[in-house]
C-alpha cells in the first residue's frame, strides 16, 4: 500500500511537471504583437492599449469595415475640432485604423454588413523629430493572420499609402477623417 501511494505521488508530480513545462513553453513561444517593429521603425508597442482607445470615425471600402481609434493625447483635440479648425494635432498623437473583412449579417432582419475576420491595424504616430519628412507623422501597417492568430509587420508599409496618400489632406494635418459627432 505504501509503495502504491509513493507511485501515485510520483506520477502526479511528473504530470504536474509536464503540465507546468508545457504552460511555460507556450507562454515563451506565444507571439507578443507588441514585440513587432515595422520597416519604418514604428514599434507596435507604441500603440499598447489601442484596444481601449476612443472611436473617432469609421469607414467602409470595398468589403472592408474600418474603425478609427485615437489615443487620449489625440482624442481631446479631435473632439474640440482639430484638424477641421486648421490646427495641428499635438506631438504624441496616435491613431489606429482597425480593419475587418465584412460579411452580411445572417441574423438581422434587414441588410447590414458586420465585421467578419480582423485583417489589419494601420497606425499613425505624430513625432516631428522622428518623422520630419512626412509632416511629423510616421506610418505602419501590421497585418493579422486569423489562421495563425498572429500579427506581422507589413514589409510594404513604407511603399504603400502612408504619407503618399495622406499628403492629399496636408491642410488637415494629414488626417482624412474628422471626429464624428455623436
Amino acid at each position: 500500500m505504501e509503495r502504491e501511494s509513493k507511485l501515485t505521488i510520483a506520477i502526479a508530480a511528473a504530470v504536474l511537471a509536464v503540465l507546468s513545462a508545457t504552460v511555460i513553453y507556450a507562454q515563451e513561444h506565444a507571439q507578443d504583437k507588441y514585440s513587432l517593429k515595422s520597416p519604418s521603425g514604428i514599434a507596435f508597442s507604441d500603440f499598447r492599449g489601442y484596444e481601449d482607445w476612443v472611436a473617432a470615425s469609421s469607414a467602409r471600402v470595398d468589403g472592408t469595415l474600418k474603425v478609427i481609434v485615437a489615443n487620449p493625447t489625440m482624442i481631446t483635440p479631435y473632439k474640440a475640432g482639430v484638424p477641421e479648425d486648421g490646427k495641428p494635432f499635438p506631438e504624441g498623437s496616435m491613431i489606429v485604423k482597425l480593419q475587418w473583412k465584412s460579411k452580411k449579417s445572417t441574423e438581422a432582419p434587414f441588410a447590414v454588413e458586420v465585421p467578419d475576420v480582423f485583417s489589419q491595424a494601420f497606425v499613425m504616430e505624430k513625432d516631428s523629430k522622428r518623422f520630419p519628412k512626412s509632416g511629423g507623422w510616421g506610418y505602419a501597417v501590421f497585418n493579422y493572420d486569423a489562421a495563425s492568430d498572429k500579427f506581422a509587420a507589413d514589409p510594404k508599409s513604407l511603399s504603400d499609402c502612408g504619407n503618399a496618400c495622406h499628403t492629399a489632406v496636408k491642410a488637415k494635418d494629414y488626417i482624412f477623417h474628422p471626429y464624428q459627432k455623436r
